[in-house]
């Protein structure tokens, strides 16, 4: 399992029961009610003691959903929480963003468009700073939406729903590569997006494909162990084994073939380890 380490910034040590963790969530997760995904992210972030950091670039509207999601954290008893309003790439480099991002124990990316995301936080110093606290297990990130979407190196950035694998159903653009092995895609089953992820995994064969349903969550440990919360399921993907595809010669819209593909379905309480590929027995 996962150690928990020490930040190397003065007084942001993060409580000794808590471990951080990569919170994945297929978006409309509940935010009225038990609250069970986002509660999560408050305890892993250091409850009481958590010092929180909402980044809602990919809305529209980000000074409405950032308000939103700074009274949920605060009606939870969140020591501090501030809104990382960056509509502009320039703020990637602001010393008041640096420096809250270096002292910060949660982060927490909400939905829109995880283009529009990715064009403002990709490569600037406060996304290496995030990287670099998340790879060593310093801090909590949690996505939602457009936020999980953006997770992996290689990104959905947009497509379609309800045909036959093909070409043109995904449009793939980069990601954050937060954890870049996987490629994530939201709203899975409420949006018929099976043939979607399939697709992409069909250009993408070396990766791991994660689509997560609404109000639901793939929590992932610093070991690689996936967790699943929430009301619905965590499909994933694998094309590890795959024997033969005919991605690379068909038309755009033409179907793919996809032979040996190995797909699971995960509901609450199953463990998955993305590097090992596979399946754990024990419920959490």
């Amino acid at each position: 399992m996962m150690l928990q380490l020490e930040s190397q910034f003065p007084g942001t040590r993060m409580p000794k029961s808590t471990k951080t963790a990569v919170l994945v969530i297929g978006g409309a997760e509940d935010k009225i009610h038990g609250r069970e995904i986002l509660h999560n992210f408050f305890y892993r972030s250091g409850s009481g003691q958590s010092r929180i950091a909402i980044i809602p670039s990919a809305s529209r509207e980000p000074a409405l959903i950032g308000e939103r999601y700074h009274r949920i954290f605060a009606d939870m008893g969140a020591q501090e929480i501030r809104v990382l309003d960056i509509r502009d790439r320039t703020q990637g480099s602001d010393p008041l963003i640096l420096e809250y991002m270096a002292n910060c124990t949660g982060v927490f990316l909400t939905g829109g468009d995880q283009l529009r995301l990715c064009g403002l936080l990709a490569e600037t110093p406060m996304m290496e700073k995030l990287l670099q606290r998340v790879h060593l297990g310093e801090i909590t990130l949690a996505g939602t939406s457009a936020g999980a979407a953006a997770m992996g190196h290689q990104m959905i950035g947009g497509g379609g729903s309800g045909e036959s694998p093909n070409r043109s159903l995904v449009e793939m653009a980069t990601g954050l590569g937060i954890i870049p092995e996987i490629v994530v895609d939201q709203h899975f089953h409420n949006r018929n997006r099976m043939a979607r992820l399939m697709s992409a995994m069909a250009a993408h064969p070396n990766k791991l494909g994660i689509g997560i349903d609404e109000d639901t969550c793939a929590l992932f440990e610093q070991d690689g162990l996936l967790h699943v919360m929430g009301k619905g399921t965590v499909t994933i993907i694998d094309p590890g084994e795959m024997s033969y595809t005919n991605e690379s010669y068909i038309g755009a819209k033409d179907p793919i073939s996809l032979h040996n593909l190995r797909v699971h379905i995960l509901c609450h309480g199953d463990r998955y380890h993305i590097h090992q590929r596979s399946l754990m027995s024990q419920k959490f």
